[in-house]
């Protein structure tokens, strides 16, 4: 597990884009945990513009899933699980999971059964208004190396 401390929103742009660069042009699937008003989305709004996604992204909470075309072609597929707690079917999502792009979820451990076993896990924690404490949690020697060199 790798650990940063932000303390503002600016130092969290800037932790994303670092991830961003580390990450162009890879397939890859990110799970962003955190409370209510962590920073999830905004640390996806900053990744992505890094990403070169040229339009407003925005929480995709009530249409579950929303894709941005990136400058190198593919797509960054922002999804928020949050309205899914409790859902046991299988969604289709698999698609998703194996298309070469870039996959965040938010709140993923309510759709944890359908998700794929190698993933970035990002938990974002709330130190007091400002300060946030990222822990990047990878699930393999590829993720990791990410983290460690952000």
């Amino acid at each position: 597990m790798s650990e940063y401390i932000v303390h503002s929103v600016q130092e969290s742009d800037e932790l994303a884009r670092s991830l961003a660069k580390r990450v162009h042009g890879m397939t890859m699937l990110i799970l962003l945990e955190g409370d209510l008003g962590a920073g999830k989305t905004t640390f996806v709004k900053a990744l992505g513009k890094a990403l070169g996604v040229t339009k407003v992204i925005n929480s995709p909470t009530f249409t579950i899933l929303k894709s941005y075309r990136m400058d190198d072609g593919r797509f960054l597929h922002h999804m928020d699980a949050y309205r899914m707690e409790g859902i046991t079917q299988d969604l289709g999502f698999d698609e998703i999971f194996d298309e070469d792009a870039i996959c965040v979820v938010e709140w993923a451990h309510f759709i944890k059964d359908q998700l794929p076993s190698q993933a970035l896990t990002i938990r974002i924690h709330i130190v007091d208004e400002t300060t946030r404490r990222f822990e990047f949690c990878a699930s393999n020697e590829v993720y990791k190396t990410i983290a460690e060199g952000l």
